[in-house]
């Protein structure tokens, strides 16, 4: 009986198979293809898909997206590897989005002649990253840590595995990353994790369900060069309901104890934990000659406030700086490190930061040079 795929239903057609060829392996079917006009059909696809990604890249520079190189774990590998190709004598910057945001390198560089190596993270308290330049004699020269007192003293590590990631990174992925760095990233407005269509769908005003709430992750707040330089994306500071939204999200963390930190004796315990990390680490730095400098970056507003309740400075900074034997620099005991414009509270606005490097760049280089007396 003819199945549904018989060759009597094609004529001129027949199929190769098993029952044909006893004691022969079944060869791939072989199928017949329709007469269609492929070639307007590719071009008609192609041109739909150039369209559509057209319109996607219009829509975001509308609202004031501008292309911008991806923080991606491969980015930040290729810069860690620069310590290991010979440039570990340069000053290395290491912390949090403060560092990333409010240390711009041009401005560095502009300044001492050095144009450091960026290694700061978003999210990410920066002691996996210091306890990894601890083990890597190739770092000989100096080295900025950046204190966040959410991140710094609670461990949260959000982008800690990048660590790992740039130790196992192969060849697939740094060719990868460098096609992406050469086709897509300085041409495309687009090609940012917070424009991705899951994401935009993502953050829709759904209903909730009973019980649950709306999630507020972190939105766009910067933009990145090819170094990782970074500078805080104008349409925070320029935009006010964007800005006010961006507060919101930190805003949502007010009214509970930092993760670990739900108890006294919790607390107390996890900021020894981190003080205990950073001392071991900075051990490891001084015996082979590297410069340790702690800084404290501002922060403004209510962030500022909540900072200053949840994790105060003589619970924490102090302590640091008492048991790590390292210097600080922290922005309230100098005037010239005050009085700046943080549009979300967190971080400076783009021209502030360029400023605000000029003011920091001297008493950090002072810092370092009477350490090396």
């Amino acid at each position: 009986m003819p199945s549904s795929t018989s060759s009597s239903d094609r004529p001129g057609f027949v199929r190769l198979t098993a029952s044909n060829r006893p004691g022969v392996a079944q060869p791939v079917p072989e199928r017949d293809i329709p007469a269609r006009p492929w070639r307007p059909i590719m071009l008609g696809a192609m041109g739909m898909f150039v369209l559509m990604m057209g319109g996607w890249e219009w829509y975001w520079r509308a609202n004031g997206a501008v292309p911008g190189y991806r923080n991606s774990d491969a980015e930040w590998a290729h810069e860690r590897r620069r310590i290991d190709h010979g440039e570990g004598a340069k000053t290395v910057l290491i912390g949090s989005s403060r560092v990333l945001f409010d240390i711009q390198l041009p401005v560095w560089e502009r300044i001492t002649g050095e144009r450091p190596i960026q290694l700061a993270l978003e999210g990410t308290s920066p002691m996996p990253i210091l306890e990894d330049l601890a083990d890597d004699p190739d770092l000989t020269g100096r080295l900025l840590v950046g204190v966040t007192p959410g991140l710094f003293f609670t461990g949260r590590a959000a982008r800690g595995s990048v660590v790992k990631y740039a130790h196992d990174e192969g060849p697939s992925q740094r060719i990868g990353n460098w096609l992406s760095r050469l086709l897509v990233e300085p041409h495309f407005a687009y090609y940012d994790p917070d424009f991705a269509l899951a994401t935009v769908i993502e953050r829709q005003d759904w209903p909730l369900r009973p019980g649950t709430r709306a999630a507020r992750n972190v939105r766009k707040l910067k933009i990145q060069d090819a170094d990782r330089n970074s500078y805080m994306w104008s349409k925070v500071e320029l935009d006010p309901d964007y800005r006010a939204l961006c507060r919101a999200v930190w805003a949502a963390n007010f009214n509970k104890p930092p993760p670990g930190m739900e108890t006294a004796a919790a607390k107390q315990k996890l900021i020894d934990d981190q003080i205990a990390r950073a001392v071991a680490a900075v051990t490891k730095l001084r015996a082979r000659g590297v410069r340790v400098v702690f800084v404290r970056l501002p922060s403004a507003g209510e962030l500022y406030a909540n900072e200053q309740k949840t994790l105060p400075r003589g619970e924490t900074w102090d302590l640091l700086l008492k048991r790590t034997g390292a210097p600080g620099i922290h922005f309230e005991d100098y005037p010239e490190l005050q009085g700046y414009n943080l549009p979300e509270w967190s971080h400076l606005s783009a021209s502030e930061a360029a400023r605000f490097t000029a003011a920091l760049v001297p008493i950090v280089d002072r810092m370092f040079r009477d350490r090396e007396r």
